[in-house]
Parts: structure tokens; sequence; C-alpha cells
């Protein structure tokens, strides 16, 4: 009796192993699945977009920003990042940040303007692949900001500025909105202009109730409001990049004055 109790514990053990190596398996792949989710709402905007339903294609984009924020933040909490999963996820964003808003524009705004207008769909692309791998090669210390305009906030740019006016431009004098629409977030994403990274951003969580209070106040603004929320995000997020460079720019001016002004004043006491 004794030899079979140690055996049944020995199995249970055993069986107790399995289920934790699972387990194990099963959150690791747990942020692939967000990647993967985040990849197919890329390829639904695409999709959408050809099919002419632009309303229905530009939600897909805010989707995969939100899905794209999940993926790394379980990744890091459950301890399961890995060189695999940070290729996956570049990839999936060229399609879901790069890919999806490129044909979403030209379809809503850049059809009138011919060859110009997918030549500034590609050269969105491009900008979005660039910014990828610089992102991926890229060493910065300073886990508070962002080198260059992140492909999601310009996807998101994109995608609501065409959810807010989804009728499209259908004539050429003003489908060269759209071309500018395009060529600036491009051309910021791969600039050097520092944008605040929410990594560590802190909506006061931790403080309990006041944290949700907010998380409410800001669901509660999104189903009222909808496209003027969305669209106030990401303009607002946009002109960051600027104001956060005058600001920096300022204070290195007023840094400067204030070493020069002591020198002039030792120079006049001796």
């Amino acid at each position: 009796m004794k030899h079979k109790g140690q055996q049944q514990f020995k199995l249970h053990a055993v069986s107790r192993g399995y289920d934790r190596r699972g387990i194990r398996r099963g959150v690791a792949l747990l942020p692939s699945l967000f990647t993967l989710a985040n990849l197919f709402c890329g390829w639904a905007c695409v999709v959408h977009a050809m099919r002419g339903e632009i309303a229905t294609a530009a939600p897909f984009i805010g989707f995969a920003v939100v899905l794209d924020m999940l993926d790394g933040r379980i990744a890091r909490m459950t301890g399961t990042t890995s060189d695999f999963g940070v290729q996956l996820d570049s990839l999936a964003d060229l399609i879901s940040f790069g890919m999806a808003p490129a044909v979403l524009a030209f379809q809503w705004g850049l059809i009138p303007l011919g060859r110009i207008g997918w030549a500034v769909g590609f050269m969105y692309l491009t900008a979005a692949a660039l910014r990828l791998a610089r992102f991926n090669i890229q060493v910065n210390t300073d886990k508070r900001y962002f080198i260059g305009l992140p492909s999601p906030a310009a996807a998101g740019l994109v995608a609501a500025t065409v959810f807010y006016f989804p009728e499209g431009l259908q004539a050429k004098p003003i489908a060269w909105f759209g071309m500018v629409m395009l060529i600036v977030p491009a051309l910021l994403m791969v600039s050097t202009i520092r944008f605040q990274s929410f990594k560590t951003f802190d909506l006061g969580m931790r403080r309990g109730w006041r944290g949700l209070f907010l998380v409410a106040a800001f669901i509660a603004l999104l189903v009222s409001y909808p496209h003027e929320v969305l669209i106030a995000m990401a303009y607002a997020y946009f002109a960051s990049g600027f104001v956060g460079e005058l600001m920096g720019r300022s204070r290195k001016a007023a840094a400067g004055v204030d070493q020069v002004e002591p020198r002039h004043q030792a120079k006049d006491a001796s």
C-alpha cells in the first residue's frame, strides 16, 4: 500500500509539472496572439479599403494600435519577450501601420491625383519601414521618448482623419490635402524629433478609484463622441512633438544665457 501511494504521488507530481509546462507555453504564446490579431486588423483594413468601405476600414487601424500596445506590455509582464516576438511585431506593424494606412488614404483621397497619389502612398510605406528598422537597431537610453514619430501614431493620424471625413476627397484640388496628410507624418517618422513614450506613463491606476474614474470618463467621451475624441487625440500627439522641440530649444537657449552671464560678471569684477 505504501509503495502504491508513493507511485501515485510521483504520477501526480509529474502531471502537475506537465500542466505547468503547458501553462508556460500558453503564456509564452499570448503576446504573439495579440500580434497576430494586430496583423489581422491591418489586413482587414486593406480589404475593406479596396472595397471602398472607408468608414469600416479606418477603425481597424485604431484596433491595431491598441493591440500593438498590449502585446508588448503582456510580454514584459509575463517575462516572455524574445527576438522572435520582436521581429514578428515589426512585420505586423509594417502591414498595420505602413501598408494599411497607405492603401486607406489612397482609396480615400489620392485616386484623383493619379500616379502622384500612389507614389505618395509608396513614400509613406517606405518611411514606415525605415522607422521600424531604425527602431529595432536603435539604442535609446531614455525610455520616456521616441526618436521620430512612432508608426502607430502616424497611422492613427491618418485613420482618425479618414474616420472623421469618411466621404473622401473626390475632386483633384482638395485631393492635395490627402497628399499632405501622408507626406507630413512620413517625414516625421524618419525625423529626429522626440515624441512622448507611454511605456512609463501612469494614469494613476495605482491610486485606486481616481485612475478608474479617469478611465471611465475617457470611455464615456469615446463612446459619446468617437470621431471628435479620436481626431483630437491623434492631432494632439502629433503637435506634442513640435511643442516639446520648441520647449527644449528654449531651455537650451536659457541655459546658454545663464552660463554666459556669470562669465561677463567675473570679467567685469576683475
